[in-house]
């Protein structure tokens, strides 16, 4: 799992032919929400090495996180073969990003 959000980000069609499990969450270091998000995050993505994390900062002018139509920190996007399958906004609890990685993580 990533720990620091970073600005450099792939490109969306890079992440459009990622084969697989990969979880994008947008945010921004200096978030408080994205903050308290760390510790369920960290307790749901235990088990899921195969999952593919980006942690990409977000504001305005950055492409990846209008392309998705961020609105909110963090954001979390679960994609299957580069199709976003579950999204998950602001999450406080580990059951609410384990659920998104369900659904990717076969």
């Amino acid at each position: 799992m990533k720990t620091v959000y970073t600005a450099e980000a792939p490109q969306r069609a890079e992440i459009d032919a990622m084969p697989g499990a990969t979880v994008l969450e947008f945010g921004a270091n200096w978030c408080g929400h994205c903050m308290a998000a760390q510790p369920p995050l960290q307790q749901a993505m235990a088990g899921h090495d195969a999952v593919n994390h980006y942690k990409v900062e977000d504001g305005p002018g950055r492409p990846l996180g209008r392309s998705y139509k961020v609105k909110l920190w963090p954001t979390l996007i679960f994609l299957r073969d580069g199709r976003e399958v579950a999204r998950v906004v602001r999450p406080l609890k580990a059951d609410e990003i384990a659920a998104g990685l369900s659904q990717i993580d076969h």
